[in-house]
């Protein structure tokens, strides 16, 4: 049975699997070299009530998780977050990613942000899709702005407004 719960520190090992093997594999993140569970640690501090990290459990097994993060340090931008979702690669396609989207939309909502912007690299359609099955609109396309695997690649902006109809 999938449990979507809060992130806690113990969760860390996982997390950081997770995204290390997206890192090495994909281009769902512009990062390219994995990281430790030392700089994970200070990611996981700047985050709490208005920035969550939730996790997907499976038989008490983390298999995927999403965050909102801060989109900017400038304060105008304070009630803006970015989301990262990230399943494990065996888990895709089954619904977790949907699943966490949703809940870590109603935490980012609840905890008063206008709106979140998702950054999704070119041959990311499912990715696209998922978002906007849950209210994102395309927004724009950022050409060539990352390079990754020898390619430069664009990124598409997909933005979700909270409004009292949303979620």
């Amino acid at each position: 049975m999938l449990k979507i719960r809060k992130a806690k520190l113990k969760d860390l090992g996982r997390i950081t699997e997770i995204y290390n093997e997206a890192i090495v594999k994909t281009t769902a993140t512009f990062d390219t070299q994995p990281k430790t569970l030392k700089e994970q640690k200070v990611w996981f501090s700047n985050h709490g009530t208005k920035y969550p990290i939730l996790v997907a459990e499976e038989k008490g097994i983390v298999i995927g998780w999403a965050s909102l993060s801060q989109w900017s340090d400038r304060c105008a931008y304070s009630d803006t977050a970015e989301i990262s979702l990230y399943v494990k690669e065996e888990f895709q396609s089954k619904g977790v990613g949907k699943k966490l989207l949703e809940k870590v939309l109603q935490k980012g909502q609840k905890a008063g942000l206008h709106t979140v912007i998702a950054r999704v690299a070119e041959g990311g359609e499912a990715s696209i899709h998922l978002h906007k099955s849950v209210g994102f609109e395309h927004i724009g396309v950022m050409r060539e702005v990352g390079r990754k695997f020898g390619r430069l690649l664009d990124v598409h902006l997909l933005q979700k407004i909270y409004d009292d109809r949303s979620l």
